[in-house]
Parts: C-alpha cells; structure tokens; sequence
C-alpha cells in the first residue's frame, strides 16, 4: 500500500473532477434569457425557475436517470419540452431549440475543480493503481475525458456506455478493480453521489469517500455515512493544508 494511500482507487469524473453541474441553474436562466423576445407570455425568471422544478423531478427516478444519462442531448430537450407544456406553452420547436441552445452552454462551461487534476497526478506519482469510473455515454464521456486529456493519468477508464452497466451496479466496481489489480479490502472509491459511490461500494468492502463539492454536508434525511468527506480531492494528498 503506498503511504497514505490504498492500493488501489476508483474516482468520479462529474463532479469530482470535473465540474460538471456548478452552473446548472444559473445556466437555464441565461439561455433563457437569450431567448426574451420570443418566450410566449413567461419572463426568463419565470422560465428558468420551472425549468429548475422540472429537472428537479425529472433526475429524481432512477430509472428515467438512468435511460437519460445515456443522451443527455435528448434529455435536456425533454426537460425543456415537459416544462413548456407544464407552463401551457404550445411550441415544442421553440422548447427544443432551447435545450439545445443549453447544451451547448453548459457543455462550455465544464471544467477541471481547482487542484483535481494535479491530485490524481499525485496519487498516480505515489503508486495507487487508479481507474476512473462514470456513468453515462460513450460519446458523452469520452469527449470530456479527451478534452481535458485524463485517460493517461488512469491505469484503466470505464464507461457505463461502453461497459454496458453503470454505478451502482456492484460489477461495475468489481470490474473495475479486476482491472487495476485491487481488492476491496484496499480501495477507495471517491465521487460526490452518495448511493453510487458511497454506499453501493461500502457494500462491497471498498472505502468510500464522498466528495462535497458544495460544502453543503449530509442531507438531513441520508442514512449514508461515508467513510470520509472531503471537498475536494487535493483533501486526500498527504500533507495538504
């Protein structure tokens, strides 16, 4: 095991890191906005505060998450499309031209967390055996991952859309640490979900380490205790402040 660190580590790419949802709401109100004068009877603020309620119950079901996550192009014409129709807008080409027009926003504003990246380099530096492990498309995925070059610094990369399961599917670790050489015993998985990389890998044996980006803490109602909570990954570099 190298000091400090397990023998082997399973990371998060969506906000651990990557920030991937810090600009989510604020987002939906500047396309929104961009969109003024042709919103049918609705302010942007009106707009972007149905669109927050909508996507707030659309990602809630796990399995609409799960078909969703898979083409989030399709799913963010969805949220906007189910909001319109929640706010009786009859114009679907408008409500698809929105959420096209965020996706292209939001996918600009994704960028490595301040430290991330040098974190992981430390880690590999230190000898852990690390593979990343995310949910979502092929596509999707592989184009953040190609954008921000992160495959080099992973022994192994595993994507739900190529793997054909994702997180919190209990193959999903195993395989992963079959990968990378890695028992449960001496892993840890670290991203910001709760269920997927806390408790479905405790489940297993593995450290899991939750990361709260937004520093919020633990939500009232979890029942989820992580092994360790951190707000960033440069937290897990022995010695850093």
């Amino acid at each position: 095991m190298p000091d400090g660190y397990p023998g082997a580590m399973l990371l998060d790419l969506d906000d651990t890191i990557l920030a991937f949802d810090r600009d989510a709401a604020s987002m939906w109100l500047n396309v929104s906005r961009e969109f003024e004068d042709r919103l049918p009877g609705v302010t942007p603020q009106q707009l972007g505060d149905a669109v927050e309620e909508f996507r707030e119950w659309y990602w809630s079901d796990p399995v609409r998450h799960k078909i969703a996550r898979l083409d989030l192009l399709k799913a963010r014409r969805d949220v906007m499309t189910g909001t319109f129709q929640r706010l009786g807008i009859d114009d679907l080409d408008l409500a698809a031209e929105i959420g096209e027009a965020y996706a292209v926003a939001r996918d600009a504003t994704i960028a490595p967390f301040p430290g991330a990246i040098d974190a992981v380099k430390a880690f590999r530096g230190a000898g852990v055996r690390l593979a990343l492990v995310t949910n979502g498309s092929s596509a999707a995925q592989r184009s953040k991952i190609d954008r921000f070059d992160l495959e080099r610094l992973f022994d192994h990369v595993q994507i739900e859309g190529e793997f054909g399961a994702g997180k919190p599917e209990p193959s999903v670790y195993l395989h992963a640490l079959e990968r990378v050489g890695g028992t449960p015993s001496d892993a840890w998985m670290v991203g910001d979900n709760l269920e997927w990389e806390v408790a479905a890998p405790q489940r297993l044996g593995i450290i899991g380490i939750w990361n709260d980006w937004q520093g919020a803490g633990l939500p009232p109602e979890s029942t989820v205790r992580p092994d360790r909570i951190i707000t960033s990954l440069s937290e897990l570099v022995p010695g850093s402040a």
